[in-house]
């Protein structure tokens, strides 16, 4: 085991969790949490910078015994798949930080040491190579979700902070019944290597799916375990939406492609149909109820439903173009969906109603916001030139060829994207200045575009330049679809 990185950056935002417990100004715990994920941040950089794109193989790598008895491990290691996943949350977490810097006025170390807290813990799910551990983390980061809801969020904080505990918990001891389980089909191993070496019979693999689809599905989440999004999103605080919509959302779909398909690949091909299947009915159904949104928030909350039902198809069409675009659309996603929450959250501060209705001509009034706006709801709805146009396009590239049937309907939900989104940009920031006579509106500040400026960059750079982030997920991909169909060509 050569230099710990891996471990630093999961525990530099819990020691900065702990630190915090004992400053007293509110303005230190905000600038020293600002720190904290700065720094993590740049350790999230130099794994990115010192990845090594040519092998499969897990890096970064650390184990030391944790509970020997029942051969358990602290275990930690990043692939292409993990690896992207690991950088968004440490970029996300120092913009929630910032996102949270006056709107979050009472109690704010308490919210500060959450979001820490469940940053590590996030973290420690896209790097855990031990299914104990990985359930662990999995597990404990509901505590520090369901206090920002529950605490932090609006006048229907705690039905939603609950209702989001509920449906999470739920399918999480359905996870813990599918752990027992193939800890104990898979040699009495938690070592998710080892695990994904097993050869598991097909009923035993068949079950153990349904088992690992409703955890996974209720984070996505998938129709018909959705219900719980939208209400949390309406009731986070800007920060707790940006992590949930960014990074929580990815954990189901992770899921998928750390267990589902390489432990149980005879139950992944087998499966693949009822999962496209669902893939397109989430993409039109979010699509369609996002339409008839006349909440900002609850449109993009009902988006990322429609938006993540791309990446699961992609994840299911089972071949090299949907697998790459569905990875790919996961990152575009937490980038564009969590700079639409951001901007959710600015315009609110601002006004303090999220209805549609009561906005209009933000570009007159605050053109630099109008402007970005418009670059991030052009990311959502996949315009050629940024981010999720590329991930998109080898989506459906991948889900036409996999079903015909399929790729139609997510071209539908395609076009209902570009509708809702761009009917919300038309009344929110064209027409008449509607908006000055109810509200004083400042343009964003400079506090505002330091968190807003590292979002747009990626929009633009993977839609323009996309090599670097495919080069990272390619080798790791082209593996995983191997052990999923016995064979390397995946194409």
């Amino acid at each position: 085991m050569g230099f710990p990185l891996l471990s630093l950056i999961l525990f530099t935002p819990a020691a900065g969790a702990a630190v915090l417990m004992f400053l007293r100004s509110d303005d230190a715990v905000r600038w020293t949490a600002l720190v904290v994920t700065i720094l993590d941040l740049a350790l999230s950089i130099a794994l990115l910078a010192g990845f090594d794109t040519t092998t499969h193989e897990m890096q970064f790598t650390e184990t030391v015994p944790w509970v020997p008895a029942l051969g358990i491990t602290y275990a930690l290691g990043v692939d292409g798949i993990s690896a992207l996943f690991v950088f968004l949350t440490a970029l996300l977490g120092a913009v929630s930080v910032l996102a949270s810097w006056v709107a979050i006025e009472r109690k704010v170390k308490a919210f500060m040491v959450s979001l820490l807290a469940m940053q590590a813990l996030m973290l420690g799910v896209f790097s855990a190579l031990d299914l104990f551990l990985f359930y662990v983390c999995w597990e404990a980061m509901l505590i520090p979700m369901y206090l920002i809801i529950g605490v932090w969020g609006g006048e229907g904080r705690v039905y939603a902070a609950f209702k989001f505990f509920l449906y999470t918990l739920a399918g999480s001891l359905l996870f813990l019944i599918g752990v027992i389980a193939l800890y104990f089909h898979g040699g009495e191993t938690f070592d998710i290597l080892a695990l994904t070496a097993r050869d598991l019979p097909f009923p035993v693999q068949a079950w153990l799916f349904f088992a690992f689809l409703i955890a996974f599905a209720v984070k996505v989440p998938m129709v018909p375990v959705h219900t719980w999004l939208p209400d949390a999103h309406v009731q986070a605080p800007t920060a707790g939406s940006i992590i949930l919509a960014g990074v929580l959302l990815k954990m189901g779909a992770y899921g998928f492609l750390r267990f589902s398909l390489p432990m149980l690949p005879e139950a992944s091909v087998y499966f693949s149909p009822l999962m496209l299947a669902l893939s397109a009915l989430a993409i039109v159904y979010g699509g369609l109820l996002a339409l008839a949104q006349d909440d900002l928030k609850k449109l993009v909350a009902y988006s990322s439903i429609s938006h993540m039902g791309f990446v699961t198809m992609g994840i299911f069409a089972l071949n090299l173009r949907g697998l790459e675009g569905g990875i790919l659309q996961m990152f575009n996603h937490g980038v564009t969906t969590g700079a639409l929450f951001l901007f959710v959250g600015l315009i609110y501060e601002r006004t303090h109603t999220r209805s549609i209705a009561d906005y209009g001509g933000l570009m007159k009034v605050a053109p630099v916001y109008a402007v970005f706006l418009a670059l991030f709801t052009l990311s959502s709805m996949a315009l050629p030139g940024t981010n999720s146009f590329v991930g998109e396009l080898l989506v459906l590239s991948g889900g036409f060829a996999a079903n015909l049937a399929v790729g139609a309907a997510a071209v539908l939900g395609a076009t209902l994207g570009a509708a809702y989104l761009l009917g919300m940009y038309r009344r929110v920031a064209l027409g008449p200045a509607s908006v000055s006579a109810r509200f004083k509106i400042r343009d964003v500040n400079a506090r505002e575009m330091v968190a807003i400026l590292p979002l747009a960059v990626f929009v633009l750079w993977v839609g323009l330049y996309p090599k670097p982030f495919l080069d990272i997920i390619d080798v790791s991909v082209k593996h995983l679809l191997a052990e999923v169909h016995g064979e390397g060509s995946g194409q």
